[in-house]
């Protein structure tokens, strides 16, 4: 049995103070579910310090250490504490036009430091209505797809790009087509019990009103949250409708 994984990301969002947020999420812990929040680097180490769940990078490099102006190592990340990192997100595969390639070397970076991934796939609204939703993001899935993959560390998040951050959210039989579609593909390419193993999370404009639909529809093992996720009053309903 897959546990439910209710994980946020604050963006380019947050402060010092923005951290006793992180006390309320944690009074809101359920022993059934899993917690995680993304932050920014500079908030990783004295949020790790505080919380009592696991906190991580919202992105790292593929690289070791380097000439990457700007940019955060697995290792550094490791360092100040972060348990695991977010890859592949659609903001950074249009914004930063990273490619199927370097999210899959983000994702082998953070493997080899002993780390855990959750790795973004998803479709445009242009994509979807197109009919090619489907097979957008199961090519996404097999380019982007790390060595080694296993649900031990590494999490893929479904978030279609036309409902990230605009208030539009997939309806449940649509997440659970392309869920389906997803953990076939996994199936397919891990084999039988690796393949279910991964757990696959939804992500686009999830809040407390429509996520017990989502995480208890079929495939669905969690949740990537975003502007929800920066108040304890706005993401702790979502983790109590993933029990």
């Amino acid at each position: 049995m897959r546990r439910k994984l209710v994980a946020g990301n604050w963006k380019m969002n947050g402060s010092l103070a923005s951290l006793a947020e992180l006390d309320g999420i944690g009074a809101a812990l359920d022993p059934r579910i899993d917690v995680a929040i993304a932050v920014p680097a500079t908030l990783i180490a004295p949020a790790a310090a505080r919380a009592a769940f696991p906190i991580g990078a919202e992105d790292v490099h593929s690289a070791d250490s380097g000439a990457h102006t700007g940019c955060i190592s697995a290792a550094m990340a490791k360092e100040a504490g972060a348990a695991f990192s977010i890859v592949g997100h659609s903001e950074r595969r249009q914004g930063q036009c990273e490619s199927d390639a370097d999210v899959k070397a983000k994702a082998e970076a953070l493997r080899r430091h002993g780390m855990n991934a959750i790795l973004c796939v998803g479709e445009t609204l242009d994509e979807r209505e197109a009919g090619r939703a489907v097979a957008v993001v199961t090519a996404q899935v097999r380019a982007s797809l790390p060595e080694g993959a296993a649900g031990d560390w590494l999490a893929i998040a479904y978030e279609p790009i036309w409902a990230i951050g605009t208030g539009r959210t997939a309806t449940v039989e649509d997440v659970e087509a392309m869920h389906g579609a997803i953990r076939a593909t996994l199936v397919e390419l891990l084999g039988a019990e690796p393949g279910a193993a991964v757990r696959l999370l939804y992500g686009g404009s999830v809040t407390a009103d429509n996520a017990a639909a989502l995480l208890h529809a079929r495939d669905v093992d969690g949740a990537l949250v975003g502007g929800a996720s920066l108040t304890a009053a706005k993401f702790a309903p979502i983790i109590a409708a993933g029990a």
